[in-house]
């Protein structure tokens, strides 16, 4: 079906909330596709169905109303009635008055575009004038309201990793969704994904504002928002399936669907360490959506043979080996997703200031220290004397088994000779995961520019 753009383009993100509306396919999975209209607002989607409104007449105002509430099912018994010879266009030679003008009157029905057992080859006459006659337009009426606060968009079919070609879904935070979105473009389907996410990423943070105006600084929500989680390894049995998560204080967060009230924060599917948590991007991307734009324009993203399951995927990886892989939208999502959680790990680490874990070396109970001023320390469980310290700058390397023991190289500041430390731990991954954070901030608050950049609470400022 051949699909005709009829809107006005805005030409940036400000001029999105006043308003945007086109003609666009809506597909079910029964692959029927018919054309509506779409129209984006600062807080909702709306869809618009072509449909014959009557704008005379009580009793024929009366009838529509009660066919479109009547169900599924309705039995209709037709009557021919000389008092009402336009309402339907007869075909010749069909039962009724003898006169042929009675019978080749135009109907309204008829002439938009909507055939009621009448011969659309014929031509209409003009109909008799009349004040009682109903009359009847083609209009743009409401069928669906999505609100964007907490919705999602997905170009994937559901439960796979598989791109729909031009078509995309948008699922509000209670699960109703517009169906399948088809444009005739890639460019155009890029175009409404990017404003339609706009638009949803800006209620998100309106929504934290809030949130945070009633928190404390230690339990400032960073970010939220959807991801959808790929099954690990080669799990034949899991399928994709879309997760809320959020970054709030100390805490890494995965829900089945977003956190509405205060309680709801802790129903938490899962929940981690900020400070144990390693983001990994699977693949560099443009943080600039252009790049992605652009590509799609000339064709060369997203077809099956350049498919990449990898494209647009962090991973968290957190202790014991554990990980999950999330997959977004867009690339501006993957680079919002890793600005949040150097953002995030950095007030945490600021916030916690120092770490000890549990560990062993030579059969002796040690226990060591992740210090934000000082850096790392070894001390005795017992006594608690230090048996050795070392700042970041002089851990130039290190090694482990993959399982439970590290070695860590420093180079003495005195001798410059290199001295390595083996240790075991419970949980060895939380430590390196957490040796990574702390030396990741303290890098962060030497660099001007990312200082700068970021705006942190009072009590982070003041640490």
């Amino acid at each position: 079906m051949h699909l005709t753009t009829v809107f006005w383009l805005f030409q940036n993100n400000s001029d999105w909330p006043k308003g945007r509306c086109c003609n666009y396919g809506l597909r079910q999975e029964t692959n029927n596709t018919y054309d509506v209209c779409l129209k984006l607002t600062k807080e909702a989607l709306t869809i618009q169905k072509l449909d014959v409104v009557c704008t005379r007449g009580s009793d024929s105002q009366l009838n529509v109303h009660l066919l479109r509430t009547a169900g599924d099912e309705v039995t209709i018994t037709v009557r021919y009635l000389r008092e009402v010879p336009s309402f339907l266009k007869l075909p010749l030679g069909s039962p009724g008055p003898s006169s042929d003008q009675s019978s080749r009157v135009s109907s309204p029905l008829f002439d938009s575009g909507l055939h009621l057992n009448g011969n659309s080859n014929t031509a209409p006459s003009p109909p008799s004038p009349s004040a009682n006659e109903p009359k009847y337009e083609k209009r743009w009426l409401d069928a669906v309201s999505l609100p964007l606060l907490m919705a999602r968009v997905s170009r994937y079919k559901a439960g796979t990793d598989k791109l729909r070609s031009n078509c995309f879904e948008v699922f509000a935070f209670d699960g109703a969704s517009t169906n399948i979105l088809q444009f005739c473009t890639a460019a155009e389907s890029t175009d409404w994904l990017q404003a339609i996410s706009t638009n949803i990423n800006a209620l998100t943070q309106e929504n934290i504002k809030i949130i945070n105006k009633y928190c404390s600084s230690d339990d400032q929500v960073v970010y939220m928002g959807w991801a959808c989680e790929s099954p690990e390894g080669s799990v034949a049995v899991r399928t994709s399936a879309y997760k809320f998560l959020a970054l709030r204080g100390p805490s890494f967060y995965i829900f089945r669907g977003p956190p509405v009230s205060a309680a709801d924060w802790g129903q938490a599917e899962t929940t981690y360490h900020l400070y144990e948590v390693l983001f990994k991007v699977h693949k560099l991307w443009m943080a600039e959506d252009c790049w992605l734009q652009a590509r799609l324009y000339l064709g060369l993203e997203h077809s099956p043979e350049q498919q990449d399951s990898e494209s647009l995927c962090f991973s968290i990886l957190v202790g014991h080996g554990q990980s999950h892989t999330f997959r977004v939208e867009l690339a501006s999502d993957l680079a919002v997703w890793e600005k949040s959680f150097q953002r995030a790990v950095f007030m945490e680490v600021l916030r916690l200031r120092s770490k000890t874990y549990m560990c062993s070396s030579q059969g002796n109970v040690l226990c060591f220290t992740i210090d934000f001023e000082s850096g790392f320390t070894c001390s005795e469980g017992s006594s608690k004397s230090i048996l050795w310290r070392y700042k970041f700058s002089q851990l130039k390397g290190s090694s482990d088994d993959g399982k439970t023991r590290v070695k860590l190289l420093f180079k003495n500041a005195e001798n410059k000779q290199i001295e390595m430390k083996e240790l075991e731990f419970a949980n060895l991954t939380a430590v390196l995961h957490c040796i990574h954070s702390f030396i990741a901030a303290k890098v962060a608050s030497m660099d001007p520019v990312f200082m700068s950049s970021q705006s942190f609470p009072g009590s982070y400022m003041n640490s």
